[in-house]
């Protein structure tokens, strides 16, 4: 939030969900060997809908508008990590088009890994 780089949707004054369309790129994904060179990507993070609004299509539209916002910024590529235990969120992200390219661990998080994936603009 601190970085002005959370969005929200609402609908009828509810918040739906949420998705952090970020510039950083956290140390974790310097090993990954991107399809794109690092400085022009953006990072998805905390992709989050309601746990009773879910299946109703609003995480495609809120990763639409991030591969939108990000293509209109300029970038490249939009880059992003899933729990590999989350086959439901691979399936996702892979239907998006993004390409699964290798493995990060979070140790605090998980003894498994999370995938990168990235998707060219």
């Amino acid at each position: 939030m601190d970085r002005g780089e959370l969005y929200v949707l609402e609908e009828n004054h509810q918040i739906i969900g949420a998705v952090v369309v970020s510039t950083w790129m956290d140390e974790e994904y310097e090993p990954i060997d991107w399809l794109t060179p690092n400085g022009n990507s953006s990072y998805i993070h905390r992709l989050c809908v309601h746990p009773n609004l879910q299946g109703k299509g609003y995480a495609q539209q809120l990763m639409d508008f991030a591969e939108s916002y990000s293509r209109e910024q300029g970038f490249v590529s939009v880059r992003l990590d899933t729990f590999s235990q989350n086959l439901r969120n691979q399936r996702f992200y892979e239907q998006r088009g993004y390409q699964k390219l290798g493995d990060i661990f979070f140790p605090k998080q998980s003894e498994h890994p999370f995938h990168c994936y990235e998707l060219v603009l």
